[in-house]
């Protein structure tokens, strides 16, 4: 018999549902406070899923035009194929940017404005070079000069990481410590900072606190591919999680308030460190504490799930990197754990707040560290690859664009993981480390721009892990959000990326 339905929350403002870390925005509030009790949406049993439905519904892929050749191409002729070259993208998915044939990236369109030759000053050395004509060239932008703008400090990478892992560590001897449903748990540090992706300043960090919970049966909700009921395959009698079952299933809203309760109690006990809690954020999974002291950091800490049975078999076609890092790679990742964390699903304005949703921020993690073809791609003695720099270039691009236009036209909906997710579909289809060399920097990350901006037109973002969910669907994202941040993109790719300097 199906579980009685209940009223569920709304929600206050939406954010961008992405599998690794949550989307958040929005202020900081200096008293913390807990949230009302909340009725629950559907259980198992009551299978009724509106026409919004779950996270990232399925849909067709729509049918994506390919990218126009450069000048110098139709100049130069086609190149010629390659053993090694790509196959073309499949039917529905957005074309691969880079040119098929390893080592080249001719297919990256100039799309500098149009102006007349320039004149070089006097000079003994005569007329300026091509390459220098080039740079100063009206419209020319210096992606090094950005990168080396966004570069972290040292001094404040060592303070700032000192501070963190000392919440930390002090927050897991502290739940291992004393009797409660968390002992066990351990800690996963995660997000931009570990992958080496951070960019402007060392002031936001996650902390996944991880709890192993063996002999569990997933119930997929709503045909959502990522979000999924938990329950136990025999009543765990006496355990300290049976609190939280509800109606046989494992709560993800009741597991979080206790973990931001004890989270709550345990900060007033850290030396030295001036730290409060945020006010909980609807649809968030995070506890998001704020250091004040010595710098102002903020920490997202997740409490997650951790399985040690095969993946779901949502994820069965996704993790596309056999072509990239190997078929053995592949498989030695599928063979860790997958992570349950408490983001509800969302049906319209309503919440399921006894669902979990399936997260790999650790695989991205993995990916990110070891992301060359090459096992030496990057290291001393390996070529340079400009792989992270494209990443973090589109994120801070992201960025400077929410920080000039706010919440206009929904530009909040957006996050890094969009951009991240992005990225990573343009690895898997440009896989060689040829096709990534540092002096391509520019033309690598014209072509993640417009593969992003072809997301964009065609609303449609596949997860990287869940082929089925589409991060750029309209229960996700409105259409006139994305043809705002797309117009906007445009214009920067058009026009040498002005916003770049802009604050």
């Amino acid at each position: 018999m199906a579980p009685p339905r209940r009223k569920a929350t709304r929600k206050a403002s939406e954010t961008a549902s992405g599998v690794s870390a949550p989307c958040v925005e929005g202020g900081l509030s200096a008293e913390p406070s807990e949230p009302a009790a909340v009725p629950e949406a559907p259980r198992p049993g009551a299978r009724r899923c509106g026409a919004a439905g779950a996270s990232g519904s399925r849909r067709e892929k729509p049918q994506v035009r390919a990218r126009a050749a450069r000048a110098e191409d139709q100049a130069e002729g086609p190149a010629a194929p390659t053993a090694d070259a790509e196959p073309p993208a499949a039917p529905g998915t957005p074309a691969q940017g880079f040119d098929s044939q390893p080592g080249t990236a001719s297919s990256a369109r100039a799309r500098r404005p149009q102006s007349g030759p320039r004149k070089a000053p006097a000079s003994a050395c005569g007329p300026l070079s091509a390459s220098r004509a080039k740079e100063e060239a009206p419209g020319a932008w210096k992606p090094r000069a950005v990168l080396e703008k966004l570069k972290l400090s040292r001094q404040e990478i060592s303070v700032a990481a000192e501070v963190v892992n000392r919440l930390g560590d002090h927050l897991l001897r502290r739940l291992n410590s004393r009797e409660s449903e968390f002992k066990g748990v351990d800690l996963l540090r995660t997000g931009s900072y570990y992958e080496r992706v951070k960019i402007s300043a060392p002031n936001e960090f996650d902390l996944m606190f991880t709890l192993e919970v063996p002999r569990i049966q997933l119930e997929e909700y709503c045909n959502s591919s990522a979000h999924y009921f938990v329950k136990f395959k025999r009543n765990p009698k006496g355990s300290p999680l049976d609190q939280f079952l509800e109606g046989g299933i494992l709560s993800a809203s009741k597991m979080l308030f206790k973990f931001r309760k004890i989270i709550k109690e345990e900060i007033k006990h850290i030396e030295d460190t001036d730290v409060i809690m945020e006010r909980k954020k609807r649809g968030s999974p995070a506890v998001t504490l704020l250091i004040r002291k010595p710098r102002e950091i903020s920490v997202d800490i997740i409490l997650a799930l951790e399985s040690k049975s095969s993946w779901p078999a949502s994820t069965q076609k996704g993790l596309p990197i056999s072509n990239w890092l190997g078929t053995k790679v592949k498989d030695n990742l599928k063979r860790q754990p997958f992570y349950l964390v408490p983001k509800h699903a969302k049906e319209g304005s309503l919440f399921q707040e006894e669902t979990w949703r399936l997260s790999f921020s650790h695989i991205e993690k993995a990916i990110l560290t070891n992301h060359g073809q090459t096992k030496t791609c990057c290291e001393t003695e390996g070529v340079k690859c400009c792989r992270k720099e494209c990443l973090k270039l589109m994120k801070y691009l992201l960025e400077q664009l929410k920080k000039k236009f706010g919440k206009q036209r929904g530009l909040d909906k957006f996050c890094s993981y969009h951009v991240k997710t992005a990225f990573l579909h343009v690895c898997t289809q440009n896989p060689h480390d040829s096709q990534w060399l540092y002096k391509d920097l520019e033309l690598c990350f014209d072509n993640c721009v417009t593969y992003f901006l072809q997301c964009l037109k065609t609303e449609h973002l596949e997860h990287y892990f869940i082929p089925d969910v589409n991060l750029f669907s309209r229960d996700e994202i409105g259409k006139p959000s994305k043809e705002f941040l797309s117009k906007q993109i445009e214009y920067e790719q058009n026009n040498g990326f002005p916003v770049f300097d802009e604050f």
